[in-house]
């Protein structure tokens, strides 16, 4: 696979990221996508797989804030095409995986549960303590063969303890179970690491911009 943004990935990837969050599935816009997303710090996302003339122009028309775009390109091929009135955000990483992922690990840590439930094509996992207190979180989405995992998060007070590991793995089953070996997600800088650890690489670089409100 090439480490460059596919239209057709994109899609099923934003197609998966709405339906975890329950919102409006994207709409194309010329040569990207549009979600609305209704939030005070996040009204609309548009998403390319490139930095081409729709994008560009589109960041020359937008004045409004928290309206985001964001495109599979490096931060330094982003700001050379657009205005200072838009501001990078943390970078993000679009990557795969084309199974088994690596490093098992085989038992949950002592002292965790692990439970589920399912809405739209998601299925979210937890990790809570014997207590109920949350621990660890993610979500996969399954789009046609794809599967997406988002939203994974281990709180700071239960990390290095292998549950991030263990819940891939969990989710991961989920998606064997239905055939599926092509595995998708975006990463920050931190989750990078943990998931190149297991064996995901790097499909893309994925920056996001925005006009911040006053």
């Amino acid at each position: 696979m090439e480490p460059k943004g596919s239209h057709d990935i994109v899609e099923q990837w934003l197609k998966a990221w709405s339906l975890s969050r329950k919102l409006p599935l994207p709409i194309r816009h010329y040569s990207g996508f549009k979600v609305e997303v209704g939030e005070e710090k996040q009204k609309i996302r548009y998403v390319f797989s490139e930095i081409n003339n729709d994008f560009i122009e589109l960041s020359n028309q937008i004045d409004e804030p928290w309206i985001y775009l964001k495109v599979c390109a490096s931060p330094d091929e982003v700001t050379k095409v657009v205005s200072e009135k838009w501001i990078l955000q943390p970078p993000g990483y679009m990557m795969f995986c084309f199974g088994p992922m690596k490093n098992a690990v085989t038992n949950l840590c002592q002292g965790y549960r692990i439970e589920s439930e399912e809405y739209n094509s998601t299925t979210v996992v937890k990790i809570t303590t014997k207590s109920g207190e949350q621990a660890s979180i993610g979500r996969i989405v399954l789009i046609d063969d794809l599967a997406v995992y988002d939203r994974i998060l281990t709180e700071e007070n239960h990390r290095k303890k292998g549950l991030a590991s263990f819940l891939m793995q969990e989710l991961e089953k989920i998606a064997l179970s239905k055939g599926i070996s092509k595995n998708f997600l975006v990463a920050t800088e931190q989750g990078k690491m943990l998931y190149q650890s297991m064996g995901w690489k790097l499909y893309s670089n994925y920056t996001s911009i925005v006009i911040p409100g006053i």
